[in-house]
């Protein structure tokens, strides 16, 4: 288009020089402003070289930014999967009747955007759960041992969460109590239990960042007879999840879950037994650090009526049983915890001096087994261990037994009653 241009504006003469424009004789330009023209499209052509160039190493280095995907076995921490440092929301559940209103409050969402570093603690220890849990549905098997069972499940925590003194770490011991056994038994030490086929096994495990703690659990039962007494205790959970909320009374919640969890039956060796609510045991709030936290939440009809309030953390579980409905303390104990309000108590017992100091530097307020005392090679503790439990600095958790040849079934979540709607941590595809 330059040269017809060109040709258009300035005549040559047959001789190749310039004819006067105007009178005035042309000067011969035409040829360097084409030398320009070619010299700018090299320029041109180079830019968009270099501009290219630049592309393909911003591609290259994109690509080695790629997120990791989590390996088989899980070995890579949760915050190398999430590098934005944003870990995902739990199941979002709305407010009913009274509280609509906030949902669409302003003045709550504000709330919410104070508090989103707590909210991401908390997320962040719930998909360390959700990981944890789907890798051991697929390796349980009948025949294992449960002390391999509780390491490999308690040593993959600690690599998923980054393990790291009391900022981030297991919450509690590993709780897979068998049949009639409901809560708190792990196997101590040289304990050679072997998980059977036709067992029914809650495996109750924890994980906490900055000591806010996700409690949840479920149970594995190989053989399908027991399928009713486990959907009993789903459902049940699910329908005390959904009938939480702020303002709401706790027996309400209570009474709502045993009407579920009541509809059930269950089918077992030719024998149909009634599904029964363990009336003794309930859910609780969370505090920071403290597993239970002062308020319970019933799994039957009268219970208290204090009310569930904003910014609450919640444990909702429920336990469904074929035997009495009624658990007492029984076997071996495993699960010890410190004292949430154990000031300070004078001891006589060096030793007991010596344990206390290892319980607070590794565990403070949250709890603990005899196989962590173990490992972190304690020897010869008992005697200062039973000391410690004596004074009150230290409570005893035996396991919690319904009637020898019952069989219990749990299912538990953590919920957090945010300013704005409910959420359910914990919730992942599997329950």
């Amino acid at each position: 288009m330059a040269e017809e241009r060109l040709n258009t504006e300035v005549p040559i003469e047959e001789n190749g020089t310039p004819e006067p424009v105007n009178g005035h004789k042309v000067a011969s330009e035409p040829s360097l402003t084409l030398e320009k023209d070619e010299d700018d499209g090299k320029k041109d052509e180079d830019d968009v070289k270099e501009v290219s160039k630049k592309k393909k190493k911003k591609n290259k280095s994109k690509k080695k930014k790629e997120v990791p995907e989590q390996t088989d076995p899980p070995s890579i921490p949760v915050s190398d999967l999430f590098p934005s440092g944003e870990f995902p929301e739990g199941e979002i559940q709305p407010y009913k009747d009274d509280n609509l209103w906030r949902t669409t409050s302003e003045e709550k969402r504000e709330l919410e955007r104070l508090e989103k570093p707590l909210y991401n603690s908390v997320r962040r220890a719930a998909e360390v759960h959700r990981q944890v849990r789907k890798y051991l549905k697929g390796i349980l098997k009948p025949g294992m041992l449960m002390t391999d069972l509780c390491e490999t499940l308690e040593n993959t925590v600690r690599k998923l969460i980054s393990e790291n003194g009391l900022q981030a770490g297991i919450a509690f011991p590993t709780g897979c109590s068998l049949n009639w056994v409901a809560a708190h038994w792990t196997p101590n030490t040289g304990d050679k239990t072997v998980l059977q086929y036709d067992d029914v096994m809650k495996l109750d495990f924890g994980t906490h960042i900055d000591g806010y703690i996700v409690d949840c659990a479920f149970t594995v039962a190989f053989n399908p007879m027991f399928d009713p007494l486990l959907e009993a205790s789903r459902e049940a959970t699910n329908t005390g999840i959904k009938e939480s909320g702020i303002d709401v009374r706790l027996c309400d919640v209570g009474a709502a879950i045993q009407e579920v969890m009541e509809s059930y039956e269950v089918e077992i060796n030719g024998k149909v037994y009634q599904v029964k609510s363990i009336r003794n045991l309930n859910g609780h709030s969370i505090g920071r650090y403290q597993i239970h936290a002062g308020k319970s939440v019933p799994i039957v009809k009268g219970g208290e009526q204090t009310k569930m309030e904003e910014g609450e953390f919640f444990a909702i579980e429920t336990f469904a049983s074929t035997g009495k409905g009624y658990v007492r303390e029984d076997l071996e104990c495993s699960h010890y915890m410190k004292n949430f309000e154990a000031g300070h108590i004078p001891l006589r017992l060096p030793r007991a001096k010596q344990l206390l100091a290892t319980i607070n530097k590794n565990f403070s307020t949250l709890a603990f087994c005899r196989r962590y005392l173990d490992r972190l090679g304690e020897t010869k503790y008992l005697m200062a261990l039973k000391n410690l439990c004596d004074t009150g600095i230290v409570q005893p958790y035996p396991p919690l037994c319904d009637v020898k040849g019952s069989y219990v079934s749990q299912f538990e979540h953590t919920i957090l009653l945010r300013p704005t709607c409910k959420e359910v941590i914990s919730r992942g595809d599997d329950y």
